[in-house]
């Protein structure tokens, strides 16, 4: 017997990678992240290899796990793929101190990100008028 499936939350032309806790902080992630929204698959990698930020291998690894989620999984393909989503969300705060003088003591945040990477597959049609 055994549970029932839970239906797709995606379309059929959509594959999903998500990262949990990051260690950068949110705005930081989102400016990566905002560098690749829109672009094709292939431009995207290139771009995030390229790019300066240190977060930006942890997004590339994100991205082209949800290529393979797209080639593998649901059987998509890797050419006529784009960015459709690249969303940033907060996740946990580690809160630290570090000592001042006269007994004071100053607060330190480390905070953490979610990544989430959603690859659509272009239709046929606007490939060709492309």
């Amino acid at each position: 017997m055994g549970k029932r499936a839970t239906e797709r939350r995606l379309a059929d032309n959509e594959a999903k990678a998500f990262a949990k806790t990051i260690r950068v902080s949110p705005r930081k992630l989102n400016l990566v992240a905002e560098s690749i929204r829109g672009m094709s698959a292939g431009a995207a990698v290139d771009s995030l290899t390229f790019n300066p930020r240190r977060i930006a291998k942890d997004v590339q690894k994100v991205l082209q796990s949800a290529i393979a989620n797209a080639e593998n999984n649901h059987q998509l393909d890797v050419d006529r793929l784009y960015v459709a989503e690249a969303s940033v969300g907060k996740a946990l705060v580690m809160r630290r101190f570090h000592a001042r003088a006269r007994g004071r003591g100053a607060p330190i945040e480390k905070p953490f990100s979610n990544l989430t990477v959603i690859v659509r597959e272009r239709p046929e049609a606007a490939e060709e008028s492309n």
